[in-house]
C-alpha cells in the first residue's frame, strides 16, 4: 500500500481582484492565502507520509512579479525533500505565460515533465509509472493525451494532464480530451488539472479534477484542497478530499418574496450568515449576497442601492463576529404584483418602460446598444476589462442586468415628486 497527493491550480501569489478598494476587505489575508494553502499541502504530505505529490498544472499564475514567488516555492519543496517526498509537475496554461522566464534551481526530488512531448518516469517501491506532458504555450488546443503511451505492465500507471476535458464553463477549452481516449490508455489513475471545481469524472479507474487549493473570487466557492489517494494491495485507488484553503468564498441567495421592507432583508441576511458560521469551523468567510424575487421591498431597495449595500455589509460585520466580509451585493428583485407602479402605463412613462422591457429580453437590440460602448473598452483600466466583474458591453446578459438596475431609478426620477412608491 502507498499514498500520494494529487493537487493542481495552486496559482501561487495570484493577484487580488479589485478588493483593495473596499473598506474592511481582508486584503493581506488574501495576499497570503495561496502561500498558506501550499504550506498546508506540504504539512499534509509529511503527516500522511505520502510517497509523492503530483501538481497537475498552473503552479504559478503567469509571470512572476519578482523572484520571491520562486524562492518561496523552493523553500516549501525543500521541506518535502527533507521528508523524502518526491514532487512531479506539469506546466499548465498559466505557467506557460511566464514571459520573463525567471527560473531557479529546484531542490532534488522535484521533476518537471517536458513540454515538447509526453514522458514517463518509473518509480521503484512503489512500482509506479507517471506519464505527463506540460504546456509549451499559453493556448494548447489539441488533445495532448492522444500522444501518451499505453500503460506499462507491472506498474501502477498515472497520467498527469492539464485539460478542460470535454469542456467546462468558465474555463478555456485547452487540451480537450474525451473519456474514451483517457480510458483507452489503461492507466490506473488520471491526475487532471485546469478546472477549479472539484469533480470525479470516472470511478474505476479514477479520473479526477481536484479543483484549486484556494478560492480566489466569488465563482470559486466552498472548500478547496487536494485529493489524498490511497492505493491498496489490490492496486485499486481510493481518493479522499482534504481541505487546504485559508479563506472560504461563499454565495448566499436571499429570497425576498416575503420581505415587506429593506430591513426584513437585513434580518434574513443575518440569519444566513449565522448558519454559514456554524457550518464552517474557524475560517474567515468572504460572501457574495444576491437578493432575488418579487417583493414589496423592491422599490425601496432599488431607489438607493448604495444605502442598502452598506446596510447589508454592516449586517455582515455585526453577525459575522469578525470572520465575515461581504464582498458584493447584487439585487435581482422585481416589483410585487400588489405594487401599483403601472398607473402611468398609458402615458409617455409607460411607453418608455415598455421599451426598456423589450430591450431586456431582445439579444439583438441589446447588442446594438452595446456596440458604441465597445470603442471605450480599450481606454478603460485593466481591472474593468478583465476578471469576474469586468464590464461586458458585448454580453447581452450583462446589459440586461444593467437595464434591470437602471429601470427603477429611472422610474423614481420620472414620477411626480421623484417618488417611485
Amino acid at each position: 500500500m502507498f499514498k500520494f497527493l494529487h493537487t493542481a491550480d495552486i496559482h501561487l501569489d495570484s493577484p487580488l481582484q479589485k478588493l483593495e478598494r473596499y473598506e474592511g476587505a481582508p486584503v493581506e489575508a488574501l495576499r497570503q492565502a495561496t502561500r498558506r494553502a501550499l504550506e498546508n499541502l506540504v504539512e499534509l504530505a509529511v503527516a500522511e507520509q505520502v510517497a509523492f505529490v503530483l501538481i497537475a498544472g498552473d503552479l504559478y499564475d503567469g509571470d512572476w512579479k519578482d523572484y520571491n514567488t520562486g524562492l518561496y516555492f523552493v523553500s516549501q519543496m525543500r521541506k518535502l525533500r527533507e521528508a523524502g517526498v518526491a514532487v512531479y509537475i506539469i506546466a499548465g496554461n498559466h505557467d506557460a505565460e511566464n514571459r520573463i522566464t525567471k527560473t531557479l534551481r529546484l531542490p532534488e526530488g522535484v521533476h518537471f515533465f517536458p513540454t515538447d512531448g509526453p514522458d514517463t518516469v518509473h518509480l521503484v517501491d512503489p512500482d509506479v509509472a507517471i506519464h505527463g506532458q506540460g504546456f509549451a504555450a499559453p493556448s494548447v488546443r489539441k488533445d495532448l493525451s492522444a500522444g501518451y503511451p499505453l500503460a506499462d505492465p507491472g506498474y501502477f500507471n498515472i497520467g498527469m494532464l492539464h485539460t478542460c476535458a470535454t469542456g467546462r464553463e468558465g474555463h478555456e477549452p485547452y487540451a480537450p480530451c474525451k473519456m474514451e481516449g483517457l480510458l483507452s490508455k489503461g492507466y490506473d489513475y488520471w491526475a487532471l488539472g485546469h478546472v477549479h471545481q472539484r469533480e470525479i469524472l470516472h470511478e474505476d479507474p479514477l479520473i479526477v479534477f481536484p479543483g484549486n487549493i484556494q478560492g480566489r473570487h466569488a465563482r470559486e466557492t466552498g472548500p478547496k484542497g487536494c485529493m489524498l489517494v490511497t492505493v491498496g494491495d489490490s492496486g485499486r485507488a481510493e481518493a479522499d478530499f482534504r481541505p487546504l484553503h485559508m479563506i472560504q468564498w461563499e454565495k448566499i441567495e436571499i429570497d425576498a418574496t416575503d420581505a415587506e421592507t429593506g430591513y426584513d432583508i437585513l434580518d434574513i441576511v443575518s440569519n444566513r450568515i449565522e448558519e454559514l458560521l456554524k457550518n464552517n469551523a474557524d475560517l474567515p468567510l468572504i460572501v457574495r449576497v444576491e437578493v432575488l424575487g418579487k417583493t414589496r421591498s423592491h422599490l425601496e431597495l432599488t431607489a438607493d442601492f448604495e444605502h442598502w449595500i452598506s446596510e447589508i455589509r454592516s449586517a455582515g460585520i455585526d453577525s459575522g463576529n469578525g470572520r465575515v466580509w461581504i464582498e458584493k451585493v447584487k439585487f435581482h428583485t422585481f416589483p410585487h404584483p400588489e405594487n401599483k407602479t403601472d398607473r402611468f402605463a398609458d402615458g409617455p412613462v409607460g411607453e418608455l418602460l415598455h421599451y426598456l422591457d423589450e430591450l431586456q429580453t431582445d439579444p439583438v437590440l441589446l447588442k446594438k446598444i452595446g456596440e458604441p460602448l465597445n470603442d471605450l473598452m480599450s481606454k478603460l483600466p485593466r481591472e474593468l476589462r478583465h476578471g469576474s466583474d469586468a464590464l461586458c458591453p458585448d454580453d447581452p446578459e450583462w446589459l440586461s442586468e444593467l437595464l434591470h438596475q437602471v429601470r427603477p431609478m429611472l422610474l423614481r426620477c420620472l414620477m411626480p415628486g421623484g417618488d417611485a412608491r
